[in-house]
């Protein structure tokens, strides 16, 4: 894995020292993604300069070193990523003679043979490149079609910049950066900023699937080369008809396959355990296939509430393992929150960042490649979340006029603290339960459009109270209806929407950054296009069956691991945010939301935060998710004045 950066600067074409210099300062901005080696490419003719930090995997020898130029000289290519069907592709440039045996190369010559775009459609994996075209003089930048490697872009009147990351961006010397407010409020509402949006202004991030072609005196091009609209188009006009077995026989075999192929590296190799089905299913195939033990690693925690390393222990025990476990306290795990800011490089508030950060740090130890289980959920309908927007779309659909009118009235009659010590008489509290809290939060939902309930469900801060000063539109622009317009079964659209929008923009940036900021790469086996286009031909039945979700991802666990060892309430990868606000985070959160400073900052309205926060210190309401997506914002903005 690696990171990439780069620019088109015509103000600086024939500069050679300083094209090359600042190459370099964006490269090694990057150092954390590749600690292995580094180099520099220059036009100076054109003012192109492409940086580049390695991270070696496949063909550790230095015929693998980037930045590349092509047999034929007319590319050259800066390349993060793995694609796990080179050897197939070789096969077809056979009269090519290679140098070495890395995949950087055999996408390189692929380019140059069949031209960019039909060399994309070949590969299977994760990637983000930059080809520089000497012969045109121009620049495509490219992103793989789920988004799992990142990529930012911007184009201003005489400069072009790209990198794997904003940081590297902010080290030419010629851009100026200029908060979004737009974006801003779409962070506040999803606790991510959704592509092709950054904080920035005139920088974005390149969409999954997408190609930008950049030339001289031309608007930059787009081309989409894949996408999960064209994909569900696809699959339905071919549905799965075959029998249950057969089903399962299949996904047994596509996923063994896409298993197999990201085991391949030259480096030590193992795979992230959670106890979780995904992941589970990842390790039983690893291990299906392995000469020996598979590593797993798995942190738990000192509060019970939030640990099920027992249950990835129990797993790892069954599939015989070889298995790591580090048991984290309250003050190891916020020790990990003033790192936050540099790590993910803009806002980004999924509090999950902070165990998979641990996970990854304990893992890189060991490893330097780690496979996971991300997007089980997307293509199987996995969460919890599909089921309680169905059920409240059903609700606004059959309570209509002044009944719907009348339940709103009620459940806002009393206040949250209210509802509480109703709902509590004359039994213990459960403190963390906040039922008056979910019950005004259901009166909003009831009060919205039936078609916007999923996206209520997941906001933090609605459009109605967003706390950003000076927003012109609001993020609800997330969900245009015609990527979904193919789709007539309301959870598939979630589905649809999960995939277009949180896989790539909160779990895989999640995990990217986490794995990355230790140098270890993070490879998906689920997010494998096959499996991906497979899962969108399958009728819903096997999907969700009889109330189980992830129906036939189990049927093909079960093969490996007993069914017991997985019969369990679905938890995600929680810490209690709420709770430290209150306890040992209550002074660091203060100071970011001083009432002066975010009068002087700008950005938030002040009153509106303080509202909350007084509301979440009190007990009457659990606001820990709007609050914690303000505390992100705040730290970032502390750390980008340092």
């Amino acid at each position: 894995m690696c990171g990439i950066a780069g620019f088109i600067d015509s103000t600086h074409t024939g500069d050679a020292t300083w094209i090359r210099q600042t190459a370099l300062a964006m490269a090694n901005s990057l150092n954390h993604r590749g600690p292995d080696d580094g180099d520099t490419w220059s036009d100076v003719d054109a003012g192109v300069g492409l940086g580049f930090r390695r991270l070696a995997i496949i063909d550790l020898s230095a015929t693998g070193r980037q930045p590349m130029v092509s047999s034929c000289q007319r590319f050259v290519i800066v390349y993060n990523g793995e694609v796990y069907n080179t050897r197939e592709i070789r096969e077809e440039l056979q009269d090519t003679r290679f140098r070495g045996h890395s995949d950087t190369e055999v996408v390189l010559e692929a380019c140059a043979r069949w031209g960019l775009e039909a060399a994309v459609k070949k590969l299977n994996g994760m990637f983000a490149f930059a080809l520089w075209d000497r012969q045109q003089r121009s620049l495509s930048l490219v992103r793989d079609r789920l988004g799992i490697k990142p990529l930012y872009w911007g184009a201003f009147k005489n400069l072009f910049l790209f990198g794997s990351e904003i940081k590297a961006i902010r080290e030419h010397p010629g851009w100026t950066q200029k908060i979004d407010e737009n974006a801003l409020a779409a962070f506040m509402r999803y606790r991510y900023i959704p592509a092709p949006q950054s904080i920035y202004k005139g920088i974005y991030k390149l969409e999954p699937g997408q190609i930008v072609t950049l030339q001289a005196g031309q608007e930059p091009r787009n081309y989409v080369y894949w996408d999960i609209s064209s994909t569900i188009e696809q699959s339905r006009s071919r549905p799965f008809q075959l029998d249950d077995k057969a089903a399962i026989d299949k996904l047994d075999d596509l996923l063994k396959d896409a298993v197999g192929r990201r085991m391949v590296a030259d480096v030590p190799l193992g795979a992230f355990l959670s106890g979780g089905l995904d992941s589970a299913s990842i390790v039983a195939l690893m291990q299906e296939q392995a000469s020996q033990s598979v590593k797993t690693f798995t942190i738990g925690f000192d509060n019970s509430d939030y640990d099920e390393s027992k249950h990835a222990q129990a797993i790892a025990r069954h599939l015989g393992t070889e298995h790591t476990e580090l048991y984290i306290g309250a003050e190891q795990t916020r020790e990990v929150i003033p790192l936050l800011p540099a790590i993910y490089d803009e806002p980004f508030a999924d509090s999950s960042q902070i165990p998979t950060f641990l996970v990854s740090k304990m893992t890189s130890e060991h490893v330097t490649v780690a496979l996971s289980g991300d997007g089980g959920d997307e293509l199987f309908a996995g969460y919890n979340r599909y089921q309680s927007a169905e059920t409240l779309r059903q609700w606004s659909e059959r309570i209509h006029g002044p009944l719907r009118k009348t339940l709103i009235s009620v459940l806002r009659t009393l206040s949250p603290g209210s509802w509480d010590s109703l709902i509590w008489l004359g039994r213990e509290k459960n403190t963390d339960a906040y039922y008056g809290h979910k019950l005004h939060h259901l009166a909003r939902i009831l009060n919205g459009n039936s078609d916007n309930i999923y996206q209520e469900l997941i906001s933090e801060w609605n459009d109605s109270e967003s706390p950003v000063l000076r927003v012109e539109r609001s993020g609800s622009e997330l969900w245009p209806a015609a990527r979904t317009s193919l789709l007539n079964n309301p959870l598939e659209k979630l589905q649809c929407w999960d995939t277009l929008n949180y896989l790539p923009d909160d779990i895989l940036t999640k995990v990217d950054r986490a794995s990355m900021a230790v140098s270890l790469e993070a490879r998906t086996p689920l997010l494998d296009h096959r499996v991906v286009e497979f899962a969108w031909s399958l009728p819903m039945n096997l999907k969700i069956r009889a109330q189980e979700r992830k129906w036939l991802l189990r049927q093909v666990l079960y093969r490996y691991v007993p069914r017991a060892l997985l019969e369990r309430p679905k938890r995600g990868f929680k810490i209690p945010i709420g709770e430290w606000l209150k306890g040992p985070l209550r002074d660091w959160a203060e100071h970011l939301l001083d009432e002066k400073r975010l009068q002087d900052q700008a950005y938030l309205d002040s009153a509106m935060v303080h509202c909350k926060w007084k509301e979440h210190l009190s007990g009457q309401r659990n606001w820990k998710g709007p609050l914690w997506n303000v505390l992100m914002f705040q730290a970032w903005l502390d750390q980008q004045h340092h």
